[in-house]
C-alpha cells in the first residue's frame, strides 16, 4: 500500500510535469528546507546557499516536462543540490572576494580543524601536487615558488623566454587547483587556494 506522503508526492510530481504551479508551489515548500540545510552545510554561507535553493528549483521548473512520473523527487533534488553546490565552490577557486568569504565561514565553522593542520600535512599536499607536473614544468615553478625567483631570473638561467615561463607556470597552477578540488575536502581545498603558493 502506498503511504499517504509517497501518493501525495507522486500527484504533485505528475500535476507539475503538466505545468500547474500550485504543484511547484507545494514541491517547493515541502524540500526548500533540506535544499537550504544541504547546501548550507557545502557553503558555509547562508546568501549563497539562499542562491543554491532558488536554482535548484528553477532548474525543476524549466525542466519539469523532462521527468518521468516515476522520478524519485527527493534523491533528484539532493543529487542537483550537491553539484550546483560544488559547481559554485569550483567557480569560486578563481574569484577572490567569494574565495575569501567561504573560506572565512569555513574557518569559523570548523576553527578546531584548522588548528590540527600542521605543516607536514601542507607540504605533503603540495608535493603530491607538484609531482604531476613534468620534469621541465617542475622545474619551473619550484624556481618560482621555492626560490622566489622571478620569470625574468627563470627564463635566463634555463635559456627560454619569459612567456615560455608565464605558459608553463599557468599550465602548472591548472594541474595543481584541478589535482586539489579532485583529491581534497572542499574546505581544506579552499584553504590551500587561499595562499600566496596558488596565486
Amino acid at each position: 500500500m502506498i503511504k499517504k506522503e509517497e501518493y501525495t508526492e507522486k500527484r504533485h510530481l505528475k500535476e507539475l510535469i503538466d505545468g500547474n504551479e500550485k504543484a511547484f508551489l507545494a514541491i517547493f515548500n515541502t524540500y526548500r528546507k533540506e535544499v537550504y540545510a544541504y547546501s548550507l552545510s557545502i557553503l558555509k554561507s547562508k546568501i549563497y546557499a539562499e542562491d543554491i535553493v532558488q536554482e535548484v528549483f528553477l532548474k525543476v521548473w524549466l525542466k519539469r516536462e523532462d521527468f518521468n512520473e516515476s522520478l524519485a523527487l527527493k534523491p533528484y533534488l539532493i543529487v542537483t543540490t550537491k553539484n550546483m553546490s560544488l559547481n559554485f565552490l569550483k567557480k569560486a577557486t578563481y574569484d577572490k572576494k567569494i574565495r575569501e568569504e567561504i573560506f572565512y565561514q569555513s574557518q569559523k565553522s570548523f576553527d578546531p580543524i584548522y588548528k590540527m593542520i600542521q605543516e607536514k600535512e601542507l607540504k605533503d599536499i603540495q608535493e603530491k601536487a607538484i609531482d604531476l607536473l613534468p620534469p621541465r614544468r617542475k622545474l619551473i615553478f619550484e624556481m618560482s615558488r621555492n626560490d622566489g625567483k622571478s620569470y625574468e631570473d627563470i627564463s635566463q638561467e634555463l635559456g627560454i623566454s619569459q612567456n615560455t615561463v608565464k605558459s608553463q607556470m599557468c599550465k602548472a597552477l591548472k594541474t595543481i587547483r584541478i589535482f586539489l578540488l579532485k583529491n581534497s575536502d572542499i574546505t581544506f581545498t579552499l584553504f590551500i587556494l587561499a595562499l600566496e603558493w596558488l596565486r
